[in-house]
């Protein structure tokens, strides 16, 4: 069996077991699903804003009465609790009416009186096909992230989903026809890395889209500039999160560790390094690893669960590995740490001290629920250690004196984003997005709209 064609199973990582089976399209199929989505396109973008507000208002109805099927789906696939599928559903439901509102806004039509008395209309028009590869840990929403806003601006939208979540790709595919989204505007494509380079190289593709790691996101920068194709990615992370000299450090604590261990400590945006000053260490120390101590593994289909699995085996090995290399340079495991012996596969909330630059747990993305905890010597100190990284997507600072956060948050914090005194992933209405090699353009809050159009100047006398 050819490479094209061959398939691989969905194993859900709570069991171990199969859960269904897929085959690769071969790329004659998958080069005709571009054909297919670039002439649903070509009538697409000759809807009205208006037409196309409706469908995505439709969309976010058809999410919310299929909510505990697909809910059920994402915890199969990959594992995350089942009430945070509720909450990943809930916020896409929340990105489709925002999304419907806020189009009609960002791609109105504009006019400006020109210098010499002529009459300037600036027109956001749709491109064309656009292609967006997402990873594995919000199943859904990182599908409906960059897809809704494409389709609100009238574009085509081709999705390569992570192989493991593939039903719960091809399960949006129907919500999207179901809510009356015409056929062919959104294509999921079952594809190897091979095809998905002939995807990006097809002169019908106009923009591509990534979440992933830095490397992912330099292969496919450097394949779509090849073909002078315009890119945003939003890549991978070790978010620092600060605690001051007059931290409330109880909060702190019990936010910092909501932050490690959300969706199973698999978030890009996820609070990873805890940089906590010298006169407060000892306090958030105690409390902080006292908390993680007390999150119970288990089935994550089951409320009483705080912890679910990792995605797969080799990611619970790739994160291991991570562990012991730091443990092996000088790193020391407050809690935690250890593979369990236990069907699926789990992950304990884990602690490390002792932190320092030469070892992954400093310098690397830990995709899982492991703390770096780091001191600092003084507020100062905290900020230079947060931003001494090659990441950039996002951060947090506690201090009890917020106007000293936000100047700190604002002018030094080298971050898309910031939280203070409080942890949250994305949020509609706000910018999403980070700097150095966790990627660049901007998703939600409006700004995602206008990524992928072709701003438009046409002047008359």
């Amino acid at each position: 069996m050819s490479k094209e064609t061959e398939g691989f199973n969905t194993i859900n990582p709570t069991t171990e077991e199969k859960i269904a089976h897929y085959h690769y399209m071969t790329e004659h199929t998958a080069l005709q699903a571009v054909e297919d989505c670039h002439t649903a396109f070509k009538k697409w973008k000759l809807t009205s804003l208006e037409e196309r507000a409706e469908i995505l208002k439709s969309i976010a109805k058809a999410l919310e009465k299929h909510k505990d099927s697909y809910a059920k789906l994402m915890t199969r696939e990959m594992g995350k609790l089942v009430k945070q599928s509720y909450q990943e559903i809930e916020l896409c439901i929340g990105i489709c009416n925002y999304t419907a509102s806020e189009g009609l806004k960002q791609l109105q039509e504009e006019h400006r009186e020109l210098q010499d008395g002529g009459k300037g209309t600036i027109f956001y028009s749709p491109i064309g096909v656009i292609y967006g590869i997402q990873p594995w840990n919000f199943p859904l929403y990182q599908a409906i992230r960059y897809s809704i806003v494409n389709i609100m601006a009238g574009n085509g939208v081709l999705l390569k989903h992570a192989k493991n979540v593939t039903g719960c790709a091809l399960k949006l595919s129907e919500i999207f026809e179901e809510a009356g989204l015409p056929k062919d505007v959104f294509k999921v494509l079952i594809i190897n890395h091979d095809t998905s380079d002939k995807i990006i190289a097809n002169d019908f593709v106009r923009g591509v889209t990534l979440t992933g790691s830095s490397d992912a996101g330099r292969y496919v920068a450097k394949k779509s500039a090849e073909v002078l194709k315009k890119t945003v990615l939003e890549l991978g992370s070790n978010d620092a999160y600060l605690v001051l000299d007059d931290a409330d450090v109880e909060l702190a604590a019990e936010t910092c560790a909501k932050g490690r261990l959300y969706n199973n400590g698999q978030t890009c945006v996820a609070a990873k390094r805890f940089i906590v000053v010298d006169s407060v260490y000892e306090e958030f120390k105690e409390k902080f690893v006292s908390i993680m101590k007390t999150m119970k593994m288990g089935n994550p289909m089951e409320e009483t669960s705080d912890l679910g699995p990792i995605a797969r085996k080799d990611l619970r090995e790739e994160l291991h590995e991570k562990v012991l290399d730091s443990v092996a340079k000088g790193a020391t495991i407050l809690c935690g740490g250890e593979i369990p012996d236990t069907t699926g596969f789990y992950y304990p909330s884990t602690v490390i001290g002792d932190v320092k630059p030469n070892q992954p747990a400093y310098k690397e993305e830990l995709f899982g629920p492991v703390a770096s905890l780091i001191k600092a010597k003084d507020n100062e100190d905290a900020m230079r250690i947060a931003n001494d990284s090659k990441f950039g997507l996002g951060g947090g600072i506690f201090s009890k004196d917020e106007d000293k956060a936000m100047e700190l948050a604002k002018n030094h914090f080298d971050t898309g984003m910031v939280k203070i005194n409080s942890f949250g992933l994305a949020y509609p209405n706000m910018p999403f997005g980070g700097v150095k090699e966790s990627g660049y353009g901007r998703e939600h809050g409006g700004f995602g709209i206008r990524e992928f159009v072709n701003v438009k100047s046409i002047t008359r006398s």
